[in-house]
């Protein structure tokens, strides 16, 4: 069976060709040929973008369903902390997390307190900073992806921490259950983005993580399992800092430091980005940039309103008055908590292998695009004309895809066929008669 990079899929009967999706891609991953949405895979950064935006529900991510769980003698949990968020305020963080217990996991690790661990780290890290460049957080895969496509120059203030999902994951399988034989860790996902970060790792080599479950696919699963527990453990470790990672601003916020900047949303990341790389950003010593609106809560797999599942998180991070475990005591740990392979930019964008051809490339996109009209309304397929151009010249569209360009050539063609409707050999009159 072949292993899929990507988690974001398209359904082929479902989808009616729309082009909402070309225009919402930020990686102008997506073309509409022959009536149906393609996804170019070399471009796509899983952020679910075209899965919040498709009207037909042609987009989907896939994940891992609790079937998954019988392949393994015991599995553990990782919670996102905006699976907390989904539940209304009357259900705590316990009952949620015995319910995980209850549809089948042995145990519960929380991201949220991998987010602790994290920040513990990261305020150590922001303490010996001396560079005079802000610091990007790598928490949000989508993000890092998208800096390895269209900010390649930035790669470099990337922090080469891991995420917390795979944090969580390193030490459920080295400190917590070293020796445990045939054991399968499962993140709870409020993003396809982490999906794909499980299949196509970012600085890491390979994944500790086995499998992702969308939480859409296992909300009613917990919603049933909540509504008839019998007793609540106490599980929930994490503080009220690494619950916060759910929303914007959870993760600047806790590491306390002043100089922070949180930008959420992909469109407006993009736009914070281009002005960090021009140099226009200054003052600034760390950057959370999240690629969906308000943050996690804002996930494609979420089942809640973002803002409802914001102020859920809130109010529930607020009753929660424990510190943060000091799990971090010892240097040993680093190995555990940094990124063990480069983050290096993604070639997408590679026109040819060899320079001269690739430069001549370039120069008929830029021939290209004067000649179409600049109206980047998608009609061609491509998201701008600037996309087309581009396809063109790499084989996969032809000029007169474009409506305009089209409607000029019928016009030509028309006043031509007049033109020799017209037309008469020179031994013949005007009325078609032999002079």
């Amino acid at each position: 069976m072949t292993v899929l990079k990507h988690s974001v899929i398209l359904d082929k009967d479902k989808c009616l060709g729309c082009t909402n999706c070309i225009a919402h891609c930020p990686t102008e991953a997506i073309r509409v040929r022959q009536g149906k949405a393609y996804i170019i895979a070399e471009r796509c950064i899983d952020c679910g973008e075209c899965i919040r935006v498709c009207p037909h529900h042609a987009k989907k991510a896939q994940s891992h369903t609790l079937e998954a769980l019988k392949q393994y003698d015991f599995t553990v949990a990782i919670p996102a902390p905006t699976l907390y968020g989904q539940f209304r305020d009357h259900t705590s963080i316990d009952m949620i997390l015995t319910a995980l217990k209850k549809v089948g996991f042995d145990d519960i690790f929380e991201a949220a307190e991998a987010a602790d661990i994290v920040t513990a780290k990261l305020k150590k890290m922001l303490k010996t900073k001396d560079k005079n460049v802000p610091w990007i957080s790598s928490s949000c895969p989508a993000i890092v992806r998208l800096i390895q496509i269209r900010f390649p120059d930035l790669l470099e203030q990337v922090v080469n921490i891991e995420s917390p999902m795979e944090i969580a994951a390193r030490i459920i399988k080295n400190e917590i259950y070293p020796d445990k034989k045939n054991i399968g860790v499962f993140f709870i996902s409020p993003c396809p983005a982490k999906i794909t970060a499980v299949r196509n790792p970012i600085g890491s080599k390979v994944s500790a993580v086995d499998g992702v479950i969308a939480i859409n696919e296992i909300f009613l699963d917990l919603q049933t399992a909540v509504h008839s527990l019998d007793s609540i453990e106490e599980l929930g470790k994490a503080s009220s800092w690494g619950i916060s990672w759910a929303r914007s601003e959870g993760e600047s916020h806790s590491t306390e430091w002043t100089e922070t900047v949180a930008v959420d949303g992909i469109g407006n990341v993009i736009k914070f980005l281009e002005e960090l790389e021009n140099g226009k950003i200054k003052h600034v010593d760390f950057i959370e940039a999240m690629a969906c609106p308000g943050g996690c809560v804002g996930g494609a797999l979420t089942v809640e309103n973002p803002y409802i599942c914001k102020a859920r998180i809130i109010r529930k991070a607020a009753k929660v008055k424990r510190p943060p475990e000091e799990r971090n005591k010892t240097e040993k740990r680093d190995n555990l908590l940094m990124m063990d392979a480069e983050l290096s930019p993604a070639e997408t964008l590679k026109l040819d292998n060899d320079f001269k051809t690739a430069l001549e490339k370039m120069s008929r996109i830029e021939q290209y695009t004067e000649e179409l009209p600049g109206l980047d309304c998608g009609s061609c397929g491509a998201p701008t004309c600037r996309a087309l151009a581009e396809d063109i010249v790499n084989g996969c569209a032809k000029k007169n895809d474009c409506i305009f360009v089209l409607r000029n050539e019928i016009k030509d063609l028309t006043e031509n066929l007049a033109e020799l409707g017209s037309w008469m050999p020179p031994l013949f009159s005007k009325d078609g008669k032999k002079k």
